[in-house]
């Protein structure tokens, strides 16, 4: 499965509240950055994650940065939001699943951490 197809995958099954898809959809653990935090989590706790937020995401653009690294700019909206907010998710794809959804405020910092990821890897 290819960058694109994963992450499509991830988007699908959150934005369906299909809590076994999400969970089939990220690595187990999967890294996460968002406003209440960041680290690893299992797969169930992200379908959990999916299930209390009631988060959808619509992507608007994407900006392949390497092999597994993409980011997405997305629409973002919550059961309780007016409308929606916009954000940017630097996604790392491995083994055909989303093994990272660093979620940031905006498309310029996600870029900005997307590279700078692409670096840290690049050297290890």
């Amino acid at each position: 499965m290819d960058l694109e197809t994963a992450i499509n995958e991830w988007h699908e099954s959150v934005n369906e509240g299909d809590l076994r898809r999400s969970a089939d959809a990220v690595g187990d653990p999967v890294v996460v950055l968002g406003p209440k935090g960041a680290g690893p989590i299992t797969s169930a706790q992200f379908a959990d994650w999916v299930d209390r937020s009631g988060i959808r995401l619509k992507p608007r653009s994407w900006h392949p940065v390497s092999d597994h690294l993409m980011v997405v700019e997305e629409d973002a909206t919550w059961p309780e939001s007016a409308g929606p907010t916009r954000v940017a998710t630097v996604f790392r794809v491995g083994g055909g699943k989303v093994t990272a959804a660093l979620r940031l405020p905006d498309l310029k910092s996600a870029l900005e951490l997307a590279y700078i990821c692409r670096e840290m890897a690049a050297t290890e």
